[in-house]
């Protein structure tokens, strides 16, 4: 009686990109050392989206990126669309990557009758057919316990405080939160910029406006100080460059602005460009159009650190290993 022989299939790693970043998907596949899988995706005359993969899709382990700039229902929706067409196309693990996470703002109620929106996406996600979820800097860490599933929290600290520690003395820095609920990533922020002294702004906020903060004054020291002003995004620039405004007002030297990810919603390029901010470091974890761009903006590529996480997790590796085990 012979015995058959049985060879686990190899798995095959696979890269799709939606149509909202395309850019950001071709620099990882560079750094991946692969091409992003070619597909067919256009939209009917009443805005639905159809998308096709051009080649066969079955085994293989498929990582979904999709940025969400305006309109970002769309594509969310297109994101959704690409992972169906993948768990119906026979794909042995689907992980979506966003690096920029939609409707991250609203992961609580602050009311009653409200959403809890961020909740919603992941179970979207979750029902489309993905398996895991890699993700930039979230808005808050408890969206990770919304998923079911692996949830890889990635964080662009590291990008950005290194351009710090390359463009600006440490001797005279001062790492600035916001608000009082950053005050924990500012923490780390001055850990690795040489145990710099901490201060943030303290704030109002009417939960009737969006978009729209009074920024009071400011706790700790900053006077002659270079400040280094932290946040995870910066949509219409009111709350930084207010920010800005009261640090100048304290004594602030240069005010430097480091944050995730860049929305910049009108009138956000307006606002920073005349803000006095001496530079504002984003990284492209958003599509930046060129009318968005000004003087003192820098772009950094998220690029290397997706593809480290991408490798990490289809090679079965640890994913805390790229931040020192401290993630």
């Amino acid at each position: 009686m012979t015995t058959a022989n049985w060879t686990d299939n190899q798995k095959n790693l696979m890269l799709f990109s939606g149509r909202a970043h395309p850019e950001l998907a071709e620099q990882v596949a560079k750094e991946l050392g692969i091409e992003v899988t070619p597909q067919t995706a256009r939209d009917f005359a009443n805005g639905e989206i159809f998308v096709r993969f051009e080649e066969s899709v079955r085994g293989s382990d498929a990582f979904v990126l999709q940025s969400h700039p305006f309109p970002l229902n769309q594509w969310l929706m297109e994101q959704l669309i690409m992972i169906d067409a993948l768990k119906r196309g026979s794909a042995k693990r689907i992980t979506a990557i966003l690096p920029f996470y939609p409707y991250a703002r609203q992961d609580k109620k602050h009311r009653g009758r409200e959403p809890i929106s961020a909740r919603l996406v992941a179970d979207l996600l979750k029902t489309a057919g993905a398996d895991r979820i890699i993700t930039v800097d979230l808005h808050t860490d408890q969206i990770q316990g919304f998923f079911d599933g692996p949830v890889d929290h990635m964080h662009a600290h590291s990008q950005l405080a290194d351009h710090i520690r390359e463009g600006y003395s440490l001797e005279h820095i001062t790492v600035v939160s916001p608000d009082s609920g950053r005050v924990r990533v500012a923490e780390k922020w001055a850990d690795s910029l040489g145990g710099a002294p901490l201060a943030f702004i303290h704030k109002t906020r009417d939960p009737l406006v969006p978009n729209q903060v009074k920024s009071n004054r400011v706790v700790g020291e900053v006077e002659g100080r270079t400040c280094i002003l932290i946040d995870d995004m910066i949509d219409t620039g009111g709350t930084i460059a207010g920010a800005v405004k009261v640090l100048k007002e304290a004594g602030a030297g240069d005010v430097v602005i480091a944050a995730t990810h860049g929305v910049l919603s009108d009138p956000a390029a307006e606002r920073l460009a005349s803000c006095g901010a001496k530079e504002v470091v984003v990284t492209n974890t958003l599509p930046i159009s060129d009318d968005k761009r000004f003087d003192t903006l820098t772009e950094l590529s998220i690029a290397p650190l997706l593809a480290r996480t991408i490798r990490e997790v289809f090679e079965n590796g640890s994913v805390t290993s790229l931040f020192n085990g401290s993630a």
